[in-house]
């Protein structure tokens, strides 16, 4: 499984592409939160910025069992984290998925995710007319201990069906 993590030609600073058609989704500073031995989750942080309105609405990796949209809120006092349908992107507005806020969430890990190493991590996006795209993405591993993003950043044009930069 570790091969997963070191997919080589790729950063994250690197620019998707897919159809022109459809709007750009700007992704900065993604990381995700290294794990310890055992662990069974971790959570993954970015910024999104799309030129037009569009839904995150779902996330996949092959490091975990299962990849949500999360966010954490307060009810009653209590924090409380969960999945949701799919996070708004508002046309030219920034959203942070950052620690207590939206993220996404990796749950039942194949593996321990370390420090150093980059998670592929495919994000699904649903424009306002209905189509659905995808965006690929190598996600730098920070330490446990991270609580702000790293410096990396990529950008996309999503269409229908469309993928990012060719694996190598």
């Amino acid at each position: 499984m570790s091969t997963l993590f070191k997919w080589a030609g790729f950063t994250v600073s690197a620019l998707f592409i897919a159809s022109a058609a459809q709007a750009q989704i700007v992704v900065e500073e993604p990381w995700v939160r290294a794990t310890v031995a055992q662990q069974s989750g971790t959570g993954a942080f970015m910024k999104l910025t799309s030129e037009t309105d569009t839904r995150l609405v779902a996330a996949d990796s092959p490091v975990a069992e299962h990849v949500e949209v999360h966010e954490m809120a307060m009810e009653n006092n209590i924090m409380k984290m969960r999945e949701i349908p799919g996070l708004d992107l508002p046309a030219g507005q920034t959203v942070e998925l950052k620690p207590g806020g939206y993220h996404i969430m990796f749950i039942n890990l194949h593996e321990q995710v370390k420090e150093g190493v980059q998670v592929p991590l495919t994000l699904s996006f649903e424009g306002a007319d209905g189509k659905r795209s995808s965006l690929e993405l190598l996600v730098p591993v920070r330490p446990l201990a991270s609580g702000a993003g790293g410096h990396g950043h990529g950008h996309a044009d999503h269409g229908h069906g469309g993928h990012g930069a060719a694996k190598h």
